[in-house]
């Protein structure tokens, strides 16, 4: 599946009730709720030394996408642009791959 047809498949299930406005911040929130959710998995694995529960964690993290997906579409930006302008971002930032100096410099 590409990005684009993700895309197409996670719009197809927007609220027709919500307006652009509605629906960017309704996913900018969700985003927030489930990257949390993502969050509070891998620390109960890391830390409370439950098994990594993946089926669990790829529904949150397929959650957190279709939030994402939302929120750039809400936007007018598809999320083969979102993509698209993080990897140039990466390869600016990181050209010989990721290195602990680039990274450092990065945060300046």
């Amino acid at each position: 599946m590409t990005l684009d047809e993700y895309e197409a498949a996670a719009t197809r299930t927007l609220n027709p009730a919500l307006g652009d406005r509605e629906q960017l911040f309704d996913a900018a929130a969700g985003l927030a709720e489930e990257a949390g959710e993502v969050l509070g998995q891998v620390r109960k694995h890391l830390y409370q030394d439950r098994p990594l529960d993946r089926e669990r964690l790829t529904t949150e993290l397929g959650d957190a996408l279709w939030c994402l997906t939302i929120a750039a579409h809400s936007a007018g930006v598809s999320l083969e642009a979102v993509a698209r302008t993080n990897v140039e971002k990466l390869r600016r930032r990181y050209p010989d791959g990721f290195s602990k100096e680039n990274a450092f410099r990065s945060e300046a």
